[in-house]
């Protein structure tokens, strides 16, 4: 028997089901529950022909037309989905999946019908994937116990990051999420970053899962990463809260900052710097982009290192000097920072207590 659920119950008892997303692959691929699989019921093309029988003909004749594409695809359906090393945990029976299309229609109605049918365990979201967003959406509107970690460009915030998530804190790594590292050159070494929409699928996933935390660690990022944006009322949040900046030396900063990029391809690099280049300056650009063409790769992020400093410093004075609480580090390591960063937000507690 096919049991339809709410978003509220998927998220609060179903939220280990495997889903089955039958929309359109262009509709899966703009953006999708996160680890979803995409199981479509109709090609781009064929909702498209679908979708215009309804509206221009009739309901019966859509139908019709569904049937007659779906009818070929039902056994591949049952054997593509029985080929998922998902469905095979320990041999299970009944086998348990979530089903969902858009709005919780005759897509997801008709592959439930033939799952069931089969013998799986069939459960579909009322609302579809337009409830999930919606339920998506609202996780941006409540209050979060974050705590930032500031500091200059080649600081090691995201190392730090992930000493913290290592040693069993919760951590929201929003420049993974966005795969995207926020400067002009962010997108250097990163996969192609996903839409707005999926942006916002896989932040809320993250913070429904740190729901629990004392404490959210983030990266003290701008609203706009890459392409991407933090969802406004978001971002408006976490800049109310405290920034634990990190003051590590230049020469030390600089160092991080060409581990990281100082091997990357050097047409990537010059079209960063051609991206910056009005903010840079004439002057800067150039010798920037000599040293670059030189080989001397230290110089030319040497050059860049000061930029970013003076735009961090212009951000940074825009949020209440009572917010920002520095920590003088010696180095980049994440480990011994990571002790700096807790003995400070534990001697900040005690203050406050």
């Amino acid at each position: 028997m096919i049991q339809k659920i709410s978003i509220t119950d998927w998220a609060t008892k179903y939220a280990d089901l495997p889903v089955l997303d039958v929309r359109s692959p262009g509709e899966y691929k703009h953006a999708h529950i996160p680890k979803a699989i995409s199981l479509p019921l109709f090609t781009d093309e064929e909702r498209k022909i679908v979708g215009t029988a309804y509206k221009q003909e009739s309901r019966q004749i859509a139908i019709k037309l569904g049937l007659d594409f779906f009818g070929i695809k039902m056994r591949k359906m049952v054997d593509e989905v029985e080929g998922f090393s998902l469905f095979k945990k320990n041999g299970e029976q009944p086998k348990k999946i979530l089903i969902h299309c858009w709005r919780g229609g005759m897509r997801s109605a008709a592959v439930a019908w033939l799952f069931d049918l089969y013998g799986y365990k069939v459960y579909t979201l009322v609302g579809g994937y337009k409830a999930y967003r919606n339920f998506i959406l609202d996780q941006f509107t409540k209050t979060y116990p974050f705590k930032i970690i500031g500091g200059y460009t080649g600081c090691g915030k995201t190392k730090l990051l992930h000493a913290l998530k290592k040693n069993g804190h919760s951590v929201i790594d929003l420049e993974a999420l966005a795969c995207h590292k926020g400067s002009a050159f962010g997108n250097i070494g990163m996969p192609e970053q996903p839409t707005q929409e999926m942006f916002e699928n896989l932040l809320a996933t993250d913070l429904i899962q740190s729901s629990n935390a004392e404490t959210i660690w983030i990266e003290n990022e701008s609203q706009r990463i890459g392409n991407v944006n933090i969802p406004t009322i978001l971002s408006k949040q976490i800049q109310t809260k405290q920034v634990f900046f990190f003051d590590i030396p230049f020469e030390e900063r600089l160092k991080q900052v060409l581990a990281e990029y100082g091997k990357a391809d050097k047409e990537k690099l010059l079209n960063a710097i051609m991206r910056i280049k009005k903010r840079l300056g004439g002057l800067e650009a150039k010798n920037a982009i000599n040293f670059l063409l030189e080989d001397n790769v230290p110089s030319c992020f040497e050059v860049l290192l000061k930029y970013y400093d003076k735009w961090y410093k212009k951000c940074s004075a825009e949020k209440p000097s009572s917010l920002i609480l520095p920590i003088e580090a010696a180095t980049t390591e994440p480990d011994k920072n990571l002790v700096l960063l807790l003995s400070t937000s534990n001697d900040l507690i005690n203050s406050q207590s």
